[in-house]
C-alpha cells in the first residue's frame, strides 16, 4: 500500500544532513537504495562534498529563509526532519528551534509533493517533562500532526555520539567520564546509526508507520558502564564521576533540567519490546559502538 502515499522513486529530503542524525539518515537511505536530497546551509563545505561522494544530491536550504526551504523541498516525496536548540551562549534557543522547524514543516506542506514526514524529537517529549528543549519538540510534533501529511515521530534517548563532543573528550583525556548523573543511574542510550536505520525503515513503509510516535533506545547503560566500555576501547582507565547538577545549571538551565528528569522520574523506553518489533535494526551496544572508534585520549590531544 506504500504507493498510495508517494512514489518512492522521488527523492527523500534530509535536513541536518551534514550532522549526526541527518548524516546517519542519509547513509541508511542510500544503503536502502533511495534517492537522497541532502539539505544544508553550506553546499561548499567538506561535509557537503562527502555527501556528494556518497551519491546524495546536495542542495542549499536555510531554516531562516523559507523560500530556500520551499525550493529545496519541491519535487521530494518525503522528508526527514530534525530540529535542535543547542546549549550555551550563541545557541539558537528553543523559540528559534520551534520557529525554524515550523517554517520547515510549512514548506513541506506547501511543496505539494511531500506525502510523509519523519521527525526526530526526543524520548518522552510527549509527557510534559518540563525540559525546555523537549517541550519545544512537543510543540513541533503537534504542529506536524495538524498539517494533514502522513507523519512519524522518532524519539531518541541519549546519543552515544555525545561522547565525541570536545567537552566530553576533554574530560575523557583526564581519565574521567563526568556527568550530572549518579554513576549507577540508568540512561537510555541510542546510536545515531540506529536512528538513521529506523528513519529509513519508516520512510520505506509509511502505511505501517504513519501516525506513530516511537521512542528509541539501543541499550540501557549507567555512567559506570559507559566509562568501562570507553576505557576498554581506548586502552586506558576511565572512571565515571558524578558532577553536581549546579555545574550543569551554570552552563545551561535546560541541560540541568534534562539531567534532573533523567534522575527522576527517568526516561521510559521499553527497549526489549522495541527490539522485538524491529529486529532488522542493528541496535548497537555501547561497547560495540565504542570499540568501532579510534580514541586519541592523550592529555595533549586537541591542544594547539
Amino acid at each position: 500500500m506504500t504507493q498510495e502515499f508517494y512514489d518512492q522513486s522521488l527523492p527523500v529530503a534530509v535536513t541536518g544532513a551534514t550532522g549526526t542524525q541527518g548524516g546517519a539518515a542519509v547513509h541508511a537511505l542510500l544503503r536502502a537504495g533511495r534517492t537522497v536530497r541532502a539539505l544544508t546551509r553550506d553546499v561548499t563545505s567538506s561535509a557537503a562534498a562527502a555527501l556528494r561522494e556518497l551519491g546524495a544530491d546536495v542542495v542549499r536550504a536555510d531554516f531562516d529563509e523559507p523560500e530556500s526551504l520551499l525550493a529545496a523541498l519541491r519535487g521530494a516525496g518525503a522528508l526527514f526532519a530534525m530540529s535542535t536548540p543547542g546549549f550555551g551562549p550563541g545557541s539558537p534557543g528553543c523559540e528559534a528551534e520551534v520557529r525554524q522547524a515550523v517554517a520547515l514543516l510549512d514548506a513541506a506542506k506547501a511543496a505539494g509533493s511531500i506525502r510523509h514526514v519523519v521527525f526526530t524529537s526526543a524520548a518522552n517529549a510527549d509527557r510534559a517533562t518540563g525540559i525546555p528543549h523537549f517541550d519545544s519538540k512537543w510543540l513541533i510534533e503537534r504542529h506536524l500532526a495538524g498539517l494533514g501529511l502522513a507523519w512519524t515521530v522518532l524519539g531518541p534517548g541519549v546519543f552515544m555520539e555525545n561522547n565525541l563532543t570536545e567537552w566530553a573528550l576533554d574530560a575523557l583525556r583526564q581519565g574521567e567520564l563526568a556527568m550530572p548523573m549518579p554513576v549507577d543511574g540508568p540512561l537510555a542510550m541510542v546510536a545515531a546509526a540506529d536512528i538513521g536505520a529506523m528513519a529509513a525503515l519508516a520512510l520505506s513503509a509509511p502505511d505501517r508507520f504513519s501516525g506513530r510516535r516511537i521512542d528509541l533506545a539501543s541499550q540501557w547503560r549507567t555512567p559506570a558502564q559507559l566509562a568501562a566500555a570507553l576505557g576498554s576501547a581506548a586502552g586506558r582507565q576511565i572512571t565515571a564521576r558524578e558532577v553536581p547538577i549546579a555545574v550543569a545549571e551554570g552552563y545551561s538551565p535546560d541541560l540541568a533540567a534534562m539531567f534532573r528528569y533523567f534522575q527522576q522520574p527517568g526516561l521510559d523506553v521499553d527497549v526489549p519490546a522495541l527490539h522485538r518489533e524491529y529486529p532488522q535494526i542493528a541496535w548497537h551496544t555501547f561497547e560495540t559502538w565504542a570499540a568501532a572508534r579510534q580514541w586519541n585520549l592523550d592529555a595533549t590531544a586537541g591542544q594547539p
